[in-house]
Protein backbone atom coordinates (compact mmCIF):
# COMPACT_ATOMS: atom_id res chain seq x y z
CA UNK A 1 0.00 0.00 0.00
CA UNK A 2 1.22 3.49 -0.89
CA UNK A 3 0.52 6.69 1.09
CA UNK A 4 -2.09 7.75 -1.49
CA UNK A 5 -3.97 4.47 -0.90
CA UNK A 6 -4.10 5.25 2.83
CA UNK A 7 -5.37 8.77 2.06
CA UNK A 8 -8.07 7.32 -0.16
CA UNK A 9 -9.17 5.00 2.66
CA UNK A 10 -9.44 8.00 4.98
CA UNK A 11 -11.62 9.87 2.51
CA UNK A 12 -14.02 6.95 2.12
CA UNK A 13 -13.83 6.13 5.87
CA UNK A 14 -12.88 2.56 5.00
CA UNK A 15 -9.89 2.51 7.32
CA UNK A 16 -8.63 -0.61 9.05
CA UNK A 17 -8.03 -0.49 12.82
CA UNK A 18 -4.22 -0.58 12.49
CA UNK A 19 -1.45 0.35 10.02
CA UNK A 20 2.32 0.12 9.79
CA UNK A 21 4.25 2.93 8.06
CA UNK A 22 7.70 1.66 7.09
CA UNK A 23 10.51 1.91 4.49
CA UNK A 24 9.86 1.06 0.88
CA UNK A 25 11.77 -1.75 -0.76
CA UNK A 26 13.63 -0.78 -3.92
CA UNK A 27 12.85 -2.61 -7.19
CA UNK A 28 16.17 -4.46 -6.90
CA UNK A 29 15.27 -5.57 -3.39
CA UNK A 30 18.73 -4.70 -2.11
CA UNK A 31 18.09 -1.33 -0.51
CA UNK A 32 15.28 0.44 1.32
CA UNK A 33 14.37 4.08 1.70
CA UNK A 34 12.12 5.87 4.17
CA UNK A 35 10.75 9.40 4.04
CA UNK A 36 9.65 10.31 7.58
CA UNK A 37 8.18 13.70 6.63
CA UNK A 38 5.91 12.04 4.06
CA UNK A 39 4.68 9.62 6.73
CA UNK A 40 4.16 12.51 9.12
CA UNK A 41 2.11 14.49 6.60
CA UNK A 42 -0.09 11.52 5.73
CA UNK A 43 -0.71 10.71 9.40
CA UNK A 44 -1.58 14.35 10.04
CA UNK A 45 -4.31 14.00 7.42
CA UNK A 46 -5.77 11.15 9.49
CA UNK A 47 -5.60 13.28 12.63
CA UNK A 48 -7.37 16.16 10.87
CA UNK A 49 -10.02 13.80 9.47
CA UNK A 50 -10.96 11.92 12.63
CA UNK A 51 -10.15 14.15 15.62
CA UNK A 52 -11.42 17.69 16.12
CA UNK A 53 -8.69 20.14 17.23
CA UNK A 54 -10.50 20.86 20.50
CA UNK A 55 -10.60 17.12 21.36
CA UNK A 56 -7.02 16.12 20.56
CA UNK A 57 -5.94 16.08 24.19
CA UNK A 58 -8.66 13.50 24.78
CA UNK A 59 -8.60 11.38 21.63
CA UNK A 60 -5.10 11.64 20.15
CA UNK A 61 -1.98 10.08 21.68
CA UNK A 62 1.64 9.72 20.54
CA UNK A 63 3.99 7.10 22.02
CA UNK A 64 7.61 6.11 21.41
CA UNK A 65 7.99 2.35 21.24
CA UNK A 66 11.48 2.33 22.72
CA UNK A 67 10.32 4.29 25.78
CA UNK A 68 6.66 3.41 26.45
CA UNK A 69 5.37 0.20 28.01
CA UNK A 70 3.54 -1.67 25.19
CA UNK A 71 0.82 -2.58 27.69
CA UNK A 72 0.12 1.13 28.20
CA UNK A 73 -0.17 1.58 24.43
CA UNK A 74 -2.60 -1.35 24.18
CA UNK A 75 -4.58 0.02 27.11
CA UNK A 76 -4.91 3.43 25.50
CA UNK A 77 -5.94 1.87 22.18
CA UNK A 78 -8.65 -0.10 23.98
CA UNK A 79 -10.11 3.06 25.54
CA UNK A 80 -13.33 4.29 23.93
CA UNK A 81 -12.91 7.86 22.57
CA UNK A 82 -14.76 10.66 24.33
CA UNK A 83 -16.87 12.89 22.08
CA UNK A 84 -14.79 11.90 19.06
CA UNK A 85 -15.45 9.71 16.04
CA UNK A 86 -12.26 7.74 16.63
CA UNK A 87 -9.35 7.53 19.00
CA UNK A 88 -6.09 7.93 17.11
CA UNK A 89 -2.89 6.46 18.56
CA UNK A 90 0.48 6.91 16.84
CA UNK A 91 3.50 4.84 17.91
CA UNK A 92 6.83 6.20 16.67
CA UNK A 93 10.10 4.22 16.46
CA UNK A 94 8.11 1.00 16.11
CA UNK A 95 11.22 -0.90 15.00
CA UNK A 96 11.50 -1.73 18.72
CA UNK A 97 8.78 -4.33 18.09
CA UNK A 98 10.90 -6.35 15.71
CA UNK A 99 11.75 -8.30 18.85
CA UNK A 100 8.91 -10.77 19.36
CA UNK A 101 9.15 -10.62 23.16
CA UNK A 102 8.80 -6.85 23.16
CA UNK A 103 5.94 -6.98 20.68
CA UNK A 104 3.82 -9.56 22.56
CA UNK A 105 1.33 -7.13 24.20
CA UNK A 106 0.95 -5.26 20.90
CA UNK A 107 0.41 -8.43 18.87
CA UNK A 108 -2.13 -9.59 21.44
CA UNK A 109 -4.06 -6.32 20.99
CA UNK A 110 -3.89 -6.52 17.19
CA UNK A 111 -5.61 -9.92 17.26
CA UNK A 112 -8.73 -8.21 18.61
CA UNK A 113 -8.41 -4.45 18.02
CA UNK A 114 -10.92 -1.82 19.13
CA UNK A 115 -13.16 -0.72 16.27
CA UNK A 116 -13.19 2.86 17.56
CA UNK A 117 -9.38 3.23 17.45
CA UNK A 118 -7.03 3.89 14.57
CA UNK A 119 -3.61 2.64 15.69
CA UNK A 120 -0.65 3.68 13.52
CA UNK A 121 2.92 2.43 13.90
CA UNK A 122 5.86 4.22 12.29
CA UNK A 123 9.08 2.22 11.85
CA UNK A 124 12.23 3.83 10.42
CA UNK A 125 13.55 0.38 9.56
CA UNK A 126 11.89 -3.00 9.25
CA UNK A 127 12.66 -6.70 9.12
CA UNK A 128 10.14 -8.34 6.80
CA UNK A 129 10.86 -11.71 8.42
CA UNK A 130 9.61 -10.51 11.82
CA UNK A 131 6.28 -11.60 13.24
CA UNK A 132 5.40 -7.93 13.78
CA UNK A 133 5.77 -7.04 10.10
CA UNK A 134 4.09 -10.23 8.87
CA UNK A 135 0.98 -9.44 10.93
CA UNK A 136 0.44 -6.15 9.06
CA UNK A 137 1.46 -7.62 5.73
CA UNK A 138 -1.15 -10.37 6.05
CA UNK A 139 -3.79 -7.79 6.96
CA UNK A 140 -2.81 -5.61 3.98
CA UNK A 141 -2.12 -2.59 6.20
CA UNK A 142 1.56 -1.93 5.45
CA UNK A 143 2.05 1.61 4.13
CA UNK A 144 5.42 1.96 2.38
CA UNK A 145 6.80 5.51 2.59
CA UNK A 146 9.87 5.58 0.39
CA UNK A 147 11.77 8.56 -0.94
CA UNK A 148 9.99 10.40 -3.75
CA UNK A 149 11.22 10.53 -7.34
CA UNK A 150 12.78 13.81 -8.46
CA UNK A 151 9.67 14.79 -10.44
CA UNK A 152 7.50 14.06 -7.39
CA UNK A 153 9.84 16.06 -5.15
CA UNK A 154 9.57 19.08 -7.44
CA UNK A 155 5.77 18.85 -7.41
CA UNK A 156 5.75 18.50 -3.62
CA UNK A 157 8.07 21.49 -3.20
CA UNK A 158 6.00 23.67 -5.53
CA UNK A 159 2.89 22.80 -3.54
CA UNK A 160 4.55 23.85 -0.27
CA UNK A 161 5.68 27.13 -1.82
CA UNK A 162 2.21 27.83 -3.24
CA UNK A 163 0.67 27.14 0.18
CA UNK A 164 2.68 30.10 1.49
CA UNK A 165 1.17 32.40 -1.13
CA UNK A 166 4.23 32.40 -3.38
CA UNK A 167 5.25 31.03 -6.77
CA UNK A 168 8.63 29.95 -8.08
CA UNK A 169 10.20 29.91 -11.53
CA UNK A 170 11.07 26.48 -13.02
CA UNK A 171 14.82 27.17 -12.95
CA UNK A 172 14.63 28.36 -9.33
CA UNK A 173 12.71 25.25 -8.34
CA UNK A 174 15.25 23.01 -10.05
CA UNK A 175 18.12 24.78 -8.28
CA UNK A 176 16.37 24.55 -4.90
CA UNK A 177 15.87 20.79 -5.24
CA UNK A 178 19.41 20.25 -6.52
CA UNK A 179 20.91 22.12 -3.56
CA UNK A 180 18.66 20.53 -0.96
CA UNK A 181 18.93 16.85 -1.92
CA UNK A 182 16.19 14.23 -1.86
CA UNK A 183 15.07 14.34 1.79
CA UNK A 184 11.81 16.28 2.18
CA UNK A 185 12.83 17.74 5.55
CA UNK A 186 15.91 19.34 3.97
CA UNK A 187 13.87 20.65 1.04
CA UNK A 188 11.20 22.03 3.37
CA UNK A 189 13.89 23.80 5.38
CA UNK A 190 15.24 25.38 2.17
CA UNK A 191 11.71 26.49 1.23
CA UNK A 192 11.30 28.20 4.60
CA UNK A 193 14.66 29.92 4.16
CA UNK A 194 13.99 31.26 0.68
CA UNK A 195 10.42 32.34 1.54
CA UNK A 196 11.75 34.28 4.52
CA UNK A 197 14.45 35.77 2.30
CA UNK A 198 12.10 37.13 -0.38
CA UNK A 199 9.80 38.65 2.23
CA UNK A 200 6.69 40.18 0.66
CA UNK A 201 7.75 39.35 -2.89
CA UNK A 202 5.34 36.78 -4.28
CA UNK A 203 7.66 35.21 -6.87
CA UNK A 204 10.88 33.35 -6.09
CA UNK A 205 13.60 33.81 -8.70
CA UNK A 206 16.75 31.80 -9.37
CA UNK A 207 18.91 34.53 -7.80
CA UNK A 208 16.84 34.28 -4.59
CA UNK A 209 17.57 30.57 -4.26
CA UNK A 210 21.26 31.03 -5.07
CA UNK A 211 21.62 33.71 -2.38
CA UNK A 212 19.35 32.37 0.38
CA UNK A 213 20.24 28.68 0.10
CA UNK A 214 24.00 28.95 -0.09
CA UNK A 215 25.46 25.98 1.76
CA UNK A 216 27.24 26.29 5.07
CA UNK A 217 30.82 25.24 4.35
CA UNK A 218 31.75 21.74 5.53
CA UNK A 219 34.73 22.90 7.57
CA UNK A 220 32.55 25.34 9.53
CA UNK A 221 29.94 22.67 10.27
CA UNK A 222 32.58 20.21 11.48
CA UNK A 223 34.18 22.89 13.64
CA UNK A 224 30.79 23.57 15.21
CA UNK A 225 30.19 19.83 15.67
CA UNK A 226 33.57 19.35 17.37
CA UNK A 227 32.98 22.26 19.74
CA UNK A 228 29.49 21.08 20.79
CA UNK A 229 30.69 17.49 21.26
CA UNK A 230 33.60 18.73 23.38
CA UNK A 231 31.25 20.92 25.47
CA UNK A 232 33.40 23.91 24.49
CA UNK A 233 30.71 26.59 24.58
CA UNK A 234 33.07 29.50 23.90
CA UNK A 235 34.49 27.88 20.79
CA UNK A 236 31.03 26.83 19.58
CA UNK A 237 29.75 30.40 19.88
CA UNK A 238 32.85 31.73 18.12
CA UNK A 239 32.28 29.37 15.18
CA UNK A 240 28.60 30.33 15.10
CA UNK A 241 29.51 34.02 14.84
CA UNK A 242 32.00 33.27 12.06
CA UNK A 243 29.26 31.52 10.09
CA UNK A 244 26.84 34.41 10.68
CA UNK A 245 29.47 37.00 9.76
CA UNK A 246 29.96 35.18 6.44
CA UNK A 247 26.36 36.11 5.60
CA UNK A 248 24.77 32.68 6.07
CA UNK A 249 21.01 32.86 6.70
CA UNK A 250 19.91 31.95 10.24
CA UNK A 251 17.46 29.30 8.99
CA UNK A 252 20.22 27.65 6.94
CA UNK A 253 22.37 27.37 10.09
CA UNK A 254 19.46 25.92 12.04
CA UNK A 255 18.86 23.41 9.25
CA UNK A 256 22.50 22.30 9.44
CA UNK A 257 22.29 21.91 13.23
CA UNK A 258 19.09 19.89 12.89
CA UNK A 259 20.81 17.65 10.31
CA UNK A 260 23.70 17.10 12.74
CA UNK A 261 21.28 16.07 15.50
CA UNK A 262 19.31 13.75 13.19
CA UNK A 263 22.55 12.11 12.06
CA UNK A 264 23.84 11.82 15.63
CA UNK A 265 20.56 10.22 16.72
CA UNK A 266 20.76 7.72 13.85
CA UNK A 267 24.27 6.75 14.98
CA UNK A 268 23.32 6.60 18.66
CA UNK A 269 20.31 4.39 17.91
CA UNK A 270 22.28 2.28 15.40
CA UNK A 271 19.69 3.30 12.82
CA UNK A 272 22.01 4.03 9.92
CA UNK A 273 19.56 2.80 7.28
CA UNK A 274 17.35 5.87 7.64
CA UNK A 275 20.28 8.28 7.55
CA UNK A 276 22.90 7.27 4.98
CA UNK A 277 26.19 8.84 6.11
CA UNK A 278 29.54 8.92 4.42
CA UNK A 279 32.16 7.25 6.63
CA UNK A 280 33.94 10.60 7.11
CA UNK A 281 30.72 12.31 8.24
CA UNK A 282 29.89 9.40 10.55
CA UNK A 283 33.28 9.66 12.29
CA UNK A 284 32.93 13.43 12.70
CA UNK A 285 29.42 13.12 14.15
CA UNK A 286 30.07 10.09 16.40
CA UNK A 287 31.44 12.18 19.34
CA UNK A 288 28.22 14.21 19.29
CA UNK A 289 26.21 10.98 19.33
CA UNK A 290 28.17 9.87 22.41
CA UNK A 291 27.72 13.21 24.17
CA UNK A 292 23.92 13.33 24.00
CA UNK A 293 22.10 10.52 25.90
CA UNK A 294 19.74 8.62 23.61
CA UNK A 295 16.70 9.55 25.71
CA UNK A 296 17.63 13.22 25.44
CA UNK A 297 17.43 13.46 21.66
CA UNK A 298 13.65 14.21 21.60
CA UNK A 299 14.31 17.18 23.92
CA UNK A 300 17.19 18.31 21.67
CA UNK A 301 14.88 18.20 18.65
CA UNK A 302 12.32 20.21 20.63
CA UNK A 303 15.00 22.84 21.22
CA UNK A 304 15.46 23.13 17.45
CA UNK A 305 11.70 23.47 16.97
CA UNK A 306 11.57 26.22 19.61
CA UNK A 307 14.46 28.01 17.91
CA UNK A 308 12.70 27.66 14.56
CA UNK A 309 9.61 29.35 16.04
CA UNK A 310 11.74 32.12 17.54
CA UNK A 311 13.42 32.76 14.18
CA UNK A 312 10.06 32.96 12.41
CA UNK A 313 8.72 35.51 14.92
CA UNK A 314 11.76 37.81 14.97
CA UNK A 315 11.09 39.13 11.47
CA UNK A 316 14.01 41.25 10.30
CA UNK A 317 15.41 41.75 13.81
CA UNK A 318 18.89 40.23 13.41
CA UNK A 319 19.79 40.78 17.08
CA UNK A 320 16.93 38.56 18.27
CA UNK A 321 17.64 35.98 15.56
CA UNK A 322 21.29 35.76 16.59
CA UNK A 323 20.27 35.48 20.24
CA UNK A 324 17.95 32.56 19.44
CA UNK A 325 20.81 30.65 17.76
CA UNK A 326 23.22 31.52 20.57
CA UNK A 327 20.81 30.12 23.17
CA UNK A 328 20.49 26.90 21.16
CA UNK A 329 24.28 26.50 20.90
CA UNK A 330 24.79 27.21 24.62
CA UNK A 331 22.25 24.52 25.58
CA UNK A 332 23.56 21.92 23.13
CA UNK A 333 27.18 22.43 24.15
CA UNK A 334 26.52 22.28 27.90
CA UNK A 335 28.61 19.58 29.65
CA UNK A 336 26.95 16.20 30.03
CA UNK A 337 25.97 15.22 33.58
CA UNK A 338 25.33 11.72 34.84
CA UNK A 339 22.07 12.67 36.57
CA UNK A 340 20.66 14.23 33.42
CA UNK A 341 21.64 11.21 31.34
CA UNK A 342 19.71 8.92 33.66
CA UNK A 343 16.64 11.15 33.99
CA UNK A 344 14.64 11.60 30.79
CA UNK A 345 12.33 14.63 30.82
CA UNK A 346 10.90 17.24 28.51
CA UNK A 347 13.76 19.69 29.00
CA UNK A 348 17.20 19.34 27.47
CA UNK A 349 20.20 18.91 29.72
CA UNK A 350 22.94 16.56 28.48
Amino acid sequence: MKPQDFLAAIETQEVQPFYLFCPCKSPSGRTESFEPLLAQEVIQCAVDRFVEPSLRDLAYSVFYADEADPRDIAGTANTVPFLSEKRLVVVQRAEAYLSENTAKPILHYLENPAETTLLIFVANQIDRRSKFYKFFDKAGTVVECGELKKSEIASWARGKINSQGKSITPEALEKLVDRSGTRLSDIYNSIQIVCAYVGENEKIQLSDVETACSSVRDEEIWALTDAIAASDTSRALRVLHEILDAGTHEMQILGSINWLLESAYALAANNTSSKKLHSFAAEKIRPLARKIPLKKFPAAFSLCMETDLMLRTTGTNKTLAYLALELLIVKLSAPRTRAAAETPNSSYSP
